[in-house]
């Protein structure tokens, strides 16, 4: 059990007191022993249990329940109230927008014990007249559950990568086999996930079958199953799995044929000539490969990464020899938006440059919350100073690693930012968010960034659209007059690589490009952990042709400094 489990099990522990109205002080210590997992950097499972009071500052109580969880896989006070809860019950505290309360509400007053009754109840009209609802709060269930439904047996693009890793190393156990690689949806990158499809290379496919039947985790589908695809489901995330065996010899093909979607394959390609194979799809056919770019160099075609195999001109470019040279992970310099104990992170603005620093970055843009942010501790004026004092000191210190002084400003609801101007203008960037009153048509949304963006001292744009993938829709807006807006006033425009973000979303890389629009790779980091999600940002940033020389962060720090310090005597004019 990894701690991310460890901390889902605390918050639902915390969520079943508060369901069952039981002692306030109770479900906050559950509570604080959620956040002070979150603030640790080790696998907590590997603490002998003894030292778990000491390792994790938990007290002795709720370290003992963190070791009967670890090694029980529950824990007395969860077990009791799972057994008095209805399953559909504790399934309702997952829906967006309704807390424990409202769910109690549900159940004690109108007897709604699942998701499928409360859809019934609501579609009816009959969660409007509950004491506390309304019909704003009943649109609003409705849609949180028509979203609930959309996201099922998805995972994001991290969560399948990672699933499809463990898979790969399970089967590559197993005698006789070759070579084994993700193919799909996961080999493409996309950000969301409805299918893991892993090929193997082996003589013996009866084997690959007897291992995944009884892999657990993993649920079967013999009707869908035949000699050659293993097909069923993750048991606990309902994502669908496809397992291929393949004889060695035909590994390229048909890993080539079980990557690219329907559109890459069967595009006609441009420079067939007569008697020729058509599209890839047949090429793959007609000839057996020793590589994939030998198969494309026989098509005539410049070789396409996997990333770029969506159907969406690919084929007329590299036709060309147009498509150009992507983003790696190893172009970026610095990594800007990032966050601090100043406000929510979970380690120190010193840890969080050190880390960078060490990992051999250059820079680090910090990026805390303002002061409109109350609920993540964003910082007032007083502790802006604060910072900028500490940030003058370990640039001293850190030297030539640079911290350049940033801040991520709220856009209020009028599009302002917040601060007044002087405060503003301290900063060495800003990277301007919506985080509050999410709930906004597309002209009103589109408005309140376009706003955003012509005020002098918005340095970026952060993630456009506020989306959480799989767990909340962005909220509607105009990219192309976003776009052109961040063109017309040389607004940086960040991919958010979180992966619950990652956002602005690939298919507007390739406009906000031929706009002129620069991009930056953000992790918007909480904690050191975090650095790693870059690597997602990349992904998506190559999956709309993104360059080195398109992405802002792959500057060195004194070309970064200097953009920053341009950027501000403009403001200052």
């Amino acid at each position: 059990m990894d701690n991310r489990a460890l901390i889902k099990a605390f918050k639902l522990t915390a969520q079943l007191l508060e369901l069952h109205d039981e002692n306030a002080f109770k479900i906050r210590a559950y509570e604080g022993t959620a956040t002070a997992l979150e603030q640790l950097e080790f696998p907590v499972a590997e603490v002998e249990r003894p030292g778990l009071p000491d390792r994790t500052g938990l007290s002795k109580t709720q370290a003992a329940k963190v070791a009967e969880l670890l090694d029980t896989g529950t824990f007395e006070e969860l077990q009791r109230l799972l057994d008095t809860t209805p399953p559909g019950v504790v399934e309702l505290l997952n829906i967006k927008g309704i807390g424990p309360k409202k769910v109690r509400a549900l159940w004690r007053d109108a007897g709604i014990e699942t998701p499928d009754q409360l859809r019934e109840a609501a579609e009816a009209g009959q969660v409007a007249k509950l004491k506390g609802f309304g019909a704003k709060t009943q649109d609003s269930i409705l849609a949180a559950l028509e979203f609930t439904t959309q996201s099922a047996g998805k995972l994001l693009f991290s969560q399948a990568e990672q699933l499809a890793h463990d898979l790969a190393e399970r089967l590559r156990q197993v005698a006789g086999v070759g070579e084994v690689a993700a193919a799909g949806e996961v080999r493409r990158a996309r950000e969301i996930v409805e299918t893991v499809e892993i090929l193997v290379a082996t003589a013996d496919p009866a084997a690959i079958h007897a291992l995944l039947d009884a892999a657990p985790g993993l649920r079967a589908d013999g009707r869908r199953s035949g000699p050659f695809a293993w097909r069923g489901t993750a048991a606990d995330s309902g994502v669908g799995v496809v397992v291929r065996t393949v004889a060695p010899a035909d590994f390229v093909n048909q890993l080539f044929v079980a990557t690219g979607n329907d559109a890459h394959l069967s595009t006609p390609l441009p420079q067939a000539g007569p008697g020729q194979p058509a599209t890839l799809r047949q090429w793959a056919k007609r000839e057996r490969f020793a590589s994939e770019e030998a198969l494309y160099e026989k098509a005539g075609l410049q070789y396409v990464v996997p990333e770029l195999r969506e159907g969406l001109g690919e084929i007329a470019l590299a036709a060309e020899r147009q498509l150009p040279v992507l983003l790696e992970d190893s172009d970026l310099r610095g990594s800007l938006h990032n966050h601090s104990t100043y406000s929510d992170g979970s380690h120190s603005l010193r840890q969080m440059a050190t880390f960078l620093r060490d990992a051999g970055y250059e820079y680090l843009g910090i990026c805390d919350h303002s002061q409109a942010a109350h609920y993540a501790n964003g910082l007032g004026p007083e502790r802006v100073r604060q910072q900028q004092r500490e940030i003058d000191e370990l640039n001293a210190e850190l030297a030539p690693f640079r911290i350049f002084k940033g801040i991520e400003a709220d856009i209020l609801g009028d599009g302002s930012l917040d601060y007044d101007p002087a405060l503003r203008d301290s900063f060495d960037f800003i990277v301007a968010s919506i985080h509050s009153n999410l709930k906004m048509d597309e002209q009103r949304a589109t408005e309140r960034l376009l706003a955003a963006i012509a005020n002098p001292h918005c340095t970026m744009l952060g993630h456009p659209t506020g989306r959480l993938l799989l767990r909340r829709a962005g909220y509607p807006i105009d990219f192309k007059a976003v776009i052109d807006a961040c063109a017309e006033h040389q607004v940086i425009i960040e991919i958010n690589a979180n992966p619950w973000r990652l956002d602005l979303d690939w298919r507007w890389v390739r406009y906000a490009i031929s706009q002129g629009v620069q991009l930056s790779i953000n992790p918007d980091a909480h904690h050191t952990a975090g650095y790693a999600d870059m690597r997602y940002g990349v992904l998506a940033g190559r999956k709309g042709m993104l360059t080195k020389e398109m992405t802002f962060n792959t500057k060195s720090v004194d070309e970064a400094a200097a953009y920053f310090a341009a950027r501000k005597k403009e403001v200052k004019k």
